[in-house]
């Protein structure tokens, strides 16, 4: 039995595309591994706050030597990460808010990425990725279509996200996009049907 950990980082609970191929994905998934765990936490009906002052000494004080404050500070990243380092496969489900990602899901982000637990640092041969032996599988939802060359420049949200898991130490990562979710109605329902088919093809692959 595998673990799925999945974030929806949509503000829209209802009429999101990325949320709804995201569904389709978890549905598909559990078809194939029917006992395999989803861990759901959706950014919007529990968001993460933003990381503060007391957050970052905690980051970088050694655990033993917190004390009660710091323990508090630090004890909703030591959650996110614990949920992140227990998983097998990593499904992000995010739109692109002005060229880039939502909030919440920066948040996220921010609460995970911390020294000596998903990543090091060593000065001779830099940084190491310390989330090593997952997947993940990222969901986009774009009101443009920036595979267009003339909007791909515009694109900061998939390579950011590239990123960053390659950076933790999930190399094997897919990505899944749905575009054109403000412009024109046909090509956003061919979009979803691609991106659908993207799906089976990527979990027959895995199964």
């Amino acid at each position: 039995m595998a673990r799925l950990l999945r974030i929806d980082a949509s503000a829209r609970l209802h009429g999101s595309h990325s949320r709804e191929i995201a569904d389709y994905f978890q549905t598909r998934w559990l078809q194939q591994h029917p006992d395999d765990e989803v861990v759901a936490r959706n950014l919007l009906r529990d968001p993460v706050p933003h990381i503060e002052d007391a957050t970052i000494s905690g980051f970088y004080t050694p655990a033993s030597e917190h004390d009660a404050g710091l323990k508090t500070a630090t004890a909703l990243s030591d959650q996110l990460i614990e949920e992140l380092m227990s998983s097998d496969l990593l499904l992000i489900s995010t739109p692109m808010y002005n060229f880039s990602l939502p909030s919440v899901l920066k948040a996220w982000v921010d609460q995970i990425v911390r020294i000596g637990y998903t990543f090091n640092f060593d000065p001779d041969t830099g940084f190491t990725g310390l989330v090593q032996g997952k997947r993940a599988v990222v969901v986009t939802a774009t009101g443009a279509v920036f595979s267009n060359p003339a909007m791909s420049a515009f694109n900061y949200l998939d390579p950011y996200l590239r990123t960053l898991l390659g950076f933790l130490g999930i190399t094997d990562s897919h990505f899944v996009s749905v575009e054109g979710t403000t412009t024109d109605e046909a090509a956003m329902e061919n979009s979803k049907r691609a991106a659908r088919e993207a799906i089976d093809h990527y979990i027959l692959k895995t199964a």
